[in-house]
């Protein structure tokens, strides 16, 4: 379907397309088994799920052989007997799962998107494209969703193909969620710490919000330098983000920032005391085990066997000591029952 009105776009815009881990897994796998990590190119597949308008579900996939040349991207293949051949064997798995879209690793979109996506639609009424980003260095969601619509001109002029942006998320089903837990408990390292595993995921969420605001500086940049028009959705949407941040002219705010802060860093000074403090503890007592050990080395054999049968002499009068206790006992119970 090709959306061709203001009503259409509008409601293109608010779907929002689900995606599950095991997709990801999937996408992942597949490009890591057909693509060398020092080339460019990227694997196409299909998404199977449930289309159910306003929330597209994708729940599998299945890769299908794709070549294309880099030099010119018009130039390209796609196996539709693959595709026609999977659909009939995953329909016979899982009748609910339907075609709904196609996926690549782009990471961007390619100007071969368009024509791949007008084929795919001999399967499919409305295909939905992921852009599936697989680069380890990426953060934040790594997924894309874009819609294939014709954008009308206000003066008239003829109207282009074009993608339309939409909404997408990470979601997983419980036994989906259990397996993930799985899988990164095996490729955890052991040797870190609680503490260092959530710095680290704070670090990489601070560096997902730095990517985030990158793109919007960007963006910004260039509508005011004419390079791009101007999106009035968008710039409502910053506005509502700005919106909900902090007065700090405010004195009642910039205190409480204050105080909490002070908070935060009594406790990193309190730790930092005691940290030193069990460091000394450990000092002083690793020079009085070394001061004994050279005391010992220093005596001669003869104090050493006198102190040896000086402890045996203890140890024997000591256990004299306790079976002369245990028949005093015995022989006081023995006279009570008398």
């Amino acid at each position: 379907m090709v959306a061709t009105t203001s009503e259409q776009l509008a409601a293109l815009s608010g779907t929002t397309v689900v995606v599950h881990p095991l997709v990801l897994l999937s996408v992942t796998d597949h490009h890591a088994r057909s693509v060398s990590r020092s080339s460019n190119k990227r694997v196409i597949g299909i998404l199977l799920g449930q289309d159910n308008g306003k929330t597209i579900n994708v729940a599998n996939s299945f890769g299908i052989p794709f070549e294309e040349d880099e030099k010119d991207s018009k130039t390209w293949f796609l196996d539709h007997n693959y595709i026609e051949g999977m659909w009939e064997m995953f329909k016979k798995v899982n009748a609910r799962e339907r075609m709904i879209g196609w996926y690549h690793t782009g990471p961007k979109l390619r100007a071969s998107d368009q024509e791949i996506n007008d084929l795919l639609k001999r399967y499919i009424a409305r295909p939905v494209m992921v852009i599936v980003d697989v680069r380890p260095q990426t953060v934040g969601i790594p997924t894309d969703a874009y819609f294939a619509v014709e954008e009308i001109k206000d003066d008239g002029t003829e109207t282009r193909k074009t993608f339309l942006h939409v909404p997408s998320a990470i979601e997983a089903e419980e036994a989906e969620e259990i397996g993930v837990e799985h899988l990164l408990r095996d490729i955890k390292d052991s040797t870190t710490t609680t503490l260092a595993t959530r710095v680290a995921e704070q670090l990489a969420s601070l560096r997902g919000l730095q990517s985030r605001l990158g793109d919007i500086q960007k963006y910004l940049s260039d509508v005011a330098a004419g390079k791009m028009p101007v999106n009035h959705q968008i710039v409502y949407h910053l506005q509502d983000a700005l919106n909900l941040l902090p007065n700090l002219n405010d004195p009642e705010v910039t205190q409480s920032f204050v105080t909490s802060t002070n908070d935060e860093l009594l406790v990193v000074y309190l730790s930092s005391l005691l940290r030193a403090v069990i460091a000394l503890h450990a000092l002083v007592d690793n020079k009085a085990t070394t001061g004994r050990a050279e005391l010992e080395e220093a005596k001669s054999p003869e104090e050493r066997e006198r102190e040896r049968k000086e402890k045996e002499e203890r140890e024997k009068k000591e256990k004299e000591k306790k079976a002369e206790e245990k028949d005093e006992k015995k022989k006081s119970s023995d006279d009570k029952g008398l």
